[in-house]
């Protein structure tokens, strides 16, 4: 295991990439030939980490398995995996907090690599290219949600790692409209954080009412209650468009770590935020997080929870969400929230602390995540 910081665009020669570096897929698809796809495949060895069936990780859920090599179908690419983030959805799939939609499955949906091959129907300009694959797999592109930007609540959506197989292995395939074009010269290890981790907590802000302070106005005043990989990347966001922002987490390590990324105060979750708070997003998977959450934030103040799985809220006075507080949770990413938070990985620019595993200490991984040993994001490293 190794630990560094990374900014996205940035390599050992010191280079920079602009805005412009990160970009859509064209959307144009030609066919490419079948021979091309049985080409890649026949020279590769998929190695992976396979769950069969939930359980504590200290149990050692997943095992290591070499799998039939995936054949990228219509509309889809296969993709050389270089790195993959380990998000607590991960943790919570893996041990059954969250129940599984397909087993066995291989984890993992913050995933960079390159395209090796397409399948029929694909873009052909895609083989090469660096690419990375989140969290939302497809949806149905017609229901009222997707025709309406809120793709992600479509009924009919699939998700990488829990509907289908995802990049804790050598190799994956991914719906091509469905994969975003990263530079490619970026750090692998430094992008894969922020396919997940980076685009959740964006969209958590902006659940919560945050974006671009008015510089005629008093700063707003936001909290980040627990401080891992989302909101390491969050924190950076909100002081890029101009927030004070205030982290509670009961980690002394990570209190300093958010100190030194720009909050303006860290303490622990029995202390109490030094100011009402505007806004505050919870990050840790407790209840109890929730209403500490609730009791800083001010008149018309909103939480936005950033969590697929809870313990529990417990009961609570209704004066504490009185004078039009909010509360809201936060389900999924859409496509475009991971372009727009790329897009601000590069501006502003995003830094990234990761601590590496290899493929085979996936599990070592998650058993550190769910320690709180982790400081950053943990990331495979292919």
């Amino acid at each position: 295991m190794t630990e560094a910081v990374y900014r996205l665009g940035a390599r050992a020669g010191g280079s920079r990439l602009s805005v412009a570096s990160v970009r859509r897929p064209c959307g144009v698809c030609r066919p490419r030939a079948r021979e091309q796809v049985a080409a890649a495949n026949s020279v590769c060895i998929v190695r992976a980490q396979l769950l069969r069936q939930p359980a504590p990780v200290d149990r050692h859920p997943l095992e290591v398995a070499d799998l039939p090599d995936p054949l990228p179908v219509d509309g889809e690419v296969l993709i050389e995996v270089e790195a993959c983030g380990v998000c607590r959805t991960d943790l919570q799939l893996v041990e059954g907090d969250l129940t599984a939609h397909r087993l066995p499955i291989v984890p993992g949906h913050q995933i960079v690599g390159r395209v090796v091959a397409i399948g029929p129907g694909g873009d052909e300009a895609l083989v090469g290219q660096r690419v990375g694959v989140a969290w939302l797999a497809s949806t149905c592109g017609q229901c009222r949600f997707c025709r309406s930007g809120r793709e992600n609540l479509c009924d009919s959506a699939r998700f990488t790692g829990w509907d289908r197989d995802g990049g804790f292995a050598t190799l994956v395939t991914a719906r091509s409209e469905f994969v975003y074009l990263l530079p490619g010269d970026v750090q692998a290890v430094s992008a894969a954080p922020l396919l997940c981790g980076g685009a959740i907590g964006y969209r958590s802000l902006r659940i919560a009412g945050v974006g671009p302070a008015d510089p005629d106005s008093q700063p707003g005043t936001l909290g980040l209650f627990g401080f891992g990989a989302s909101a390491t990347c969050a924190i950076q966001v909100a002081r890029y468009w101009g927030w004070e922002v205030y982290v509670a987490t009961r980690s002394e390590r990570e209190q300093d770590r958010a100190r030194s990324l720009g909050a303006v105060w860290a303490g622990s979750y029995d202390d109490r935020v030094p100011e009402d708070l505007d806004a505050a997003v919870t990050f840790a998977p407790a209840g109890a997080v929730v209403i500490k959450a609730l009791e800083s934030v001010r008149k018309g103040g909103t939480v936005a929870i950033n969590a697929i799985h809870l313990d529990h809220i417990p009961e609570f006075a209704y004066e504490k969400l009185w004078w039009e507080r909010s509360l809201r949770s936060v389900a999924n990413v859409t496509r475009a929230d991971v372009w727009e938070l790329l897009a601000l990985a590069v501006r502003i620019p995003i830094e990234t602390q990761v601590e590496r595993f290899s493929l085979e200490a996936a599990g070592e991984a998650l058993l550190a995540l769910r320690d709180g040993a982790v400081s950053g994001a943990a990331v495979l490293e292919l």
